[in-house]
């Protein structure tokens, strides 16, 4: 019965404090939404320059302005944020995780996903809620401001930029999240 109660209250602290957290976006819906997505893209366009280029060979982007990603033994990670086609916002999603395992700690970041292939663009479309798995390839910020995308990268049907970190736990993988279709 102890342990029972302890993972019933280690689950709950996980739970209320990722959903304190509130990952900074509040209840005005898709315009508070829009203006982080804009600013968003303005930061990574400036930090990053290469990113340009994916987006312009891209033929849609997922913009998560903030996830938040928690962690005592049992961790979770949620963002909200929008599908652009072009410069149009079509679509709002919710990215969502789960993990559990010898973990602590909390952090944000941003990120965006770009989908290279008309195809995988109407797959995530058509998804009741679509995982992020091996399936994404990272381009990698592993110098400064340099942004490396190699020969795997640039024919992988998605790819997924992490950038502006903050908190105190190490590392930032989309692997897992489950993006679900919101109404803001």
């Amino acid at each position: 019965m102890t342990l029972l109660n302890r993972r019933t209250f280690a689950f709950s602290a996980a739970a209320a404090t990722l959903a304190a957290c509130g990952n900074g976006i509040g209840t005005n819906g898709a315009a508070d939404i829009d203006a982080r997505v804009d600013s968003t893209l303005s930061y990574m366009y400036s930090a990053y320059p290469a990113t340009r280029d994916l987006a312009n060979k891209s033929t849609g982007m997922l913009v998560m302005p903030v996830v938040t990603e928690v962690g005592l033994g049992i961790g979770g990670m949620y963002g909200r944020g929008a599908l652009r086609i072009g410069q149009t916002t079509v679509d709002y999603y919710a990215a969502a995780g789960a993990s559990a395992g010898l973990q602590i700690g909390g952090q944000q970041f941003s990120h965006v996903l770009f989908f290279m292939t008309q195809d995988a663009l109407s797959e995530f479309r058509r998804s009741q809620g679509w995982s992020a798995g091996a399936d994404i390839a990272y381009a990698l910020n592993d110098k400064g401001e340099m942004l490396r995308a190699d020969t795997t990268t640039s024919s992988s049907p998605v790819i997924a930029v992490v950038f502006a970190q903050a908190g105190f736990r190490v590392g930032a993988t989309l692997q897992g999240t489950k993006y679900t279709r919101i109404i803001p």
